[in-house]
């Protein structure tokens, strides 16, 4: 390789992390300063389930509480991409902007991406406070608990990349927003083993990916045993869902068209 092909490739990635680092800075660094109230939002939100399924419960959930509050955090995380998306396309025509330069919207939903995690970081430290003391977790435990919410924040993600080039309006975008929401994080099993819904009605629970997700990380750590072959179709289908969402996304979206 040359010295010039090497140039523009270190070039390349320049501009790429910039634009990432962009992303960044517009959509949670600047919220984070100007508007402080959103921490609080960021925080609560996962917090205020835990907290009634530990007094509910006595404290004897703490622990599946605790990975529930991970798992909504990542899922809304990706979720509320569609919002922030939404909002920048419509109302400051961003992705306009975008689509006229050079940049894909790979690195875009990727920046984007990066930033929600960003946002969801006040949220996470409170949470791994309350998991170091109140969790065990085997370094394959732990490995596998990572592995849920990376794909618990793909899923999303796909879900709100694809839904925010679709709205005309923040409106729509947030009710969409706060339903996915309810029906993926705060209705299924998430906070809870899925062993405490009643036989009859537990199968309409596995319509959703994040009750897959519950299960794995409660097993995990030990809150839910799972056979290995359970264990491995809840593998299966996280990832196929994830997949399938970024097709979706990657073909389905409406990025140019505008």
């Amino acid at each position: 390789m040359n010295d010039s092909a090497r140039s523009n490739q270190s070039l390349h990635r320049r501009n790429i992390f910039s634009e990432i680092l962009a992303s960044i800075l517009v959509n949670s660094i600047y919220e984070m300063q100007n508007f402080p109230v959103v921490l609080i939002n960021t925080v609560l939100s996962p917090l205020s389930f835990l907290l009634v399924i530990v007094f509910v419960s006595h404290g004897t959930l703490l622990g599946e509480a605790i990975q529930g509050g991970f798992i909504m955090s990542m899922f809304s995380a990706g979720v509320g991409l569609q919002g922030d998306l939404s909002h920048l396309k419509n109302d400051f025509k961003l992705q306009d902007m975008v689509v006229s330069s050079p940049t894909g919207w790979q690195t875009y939903m990727f920046g984007m991406a990066i930033s929600e995690l960003v946002y969801s970081l006040p949220a996470v430290v409170v949470l791994a406070v309350l998991g170091f003391y109140f969790m065990t977790l085997s370094v394959l435990g732990l490995l596998a608990f990572a592995g849920v919410l990376f794909l618990m924040f793909l899923t999303s993600i796909a879900i709100g990349f694809t839904l925010s080039t679709f709205s005309t309006d923040i409106v729509q975008s947030f009710a969409f927003s706060r339903l996915i929401s309810t029906l993926f994080s705060t209705i299924p099993p998430v906070y809870y083993p899925i062993t405490y819904i009643p036989l009859p009605y537990r199968y309409v629970a596995y319509l959703s990916p994040t009750t897959y997700a519950a299960e794995l990380a409660q097993n995990a750590a030990g809150y839910l045993p799972l056979s290995p072959t359970n264990a491995t179709l809840d593998w299966i289908v996280l990832i196929a869902v994830a997949v399938a969402l970024f097709l979706v996304a990657s073909t389905k979206a409406r990025w140019v068209e505008i």
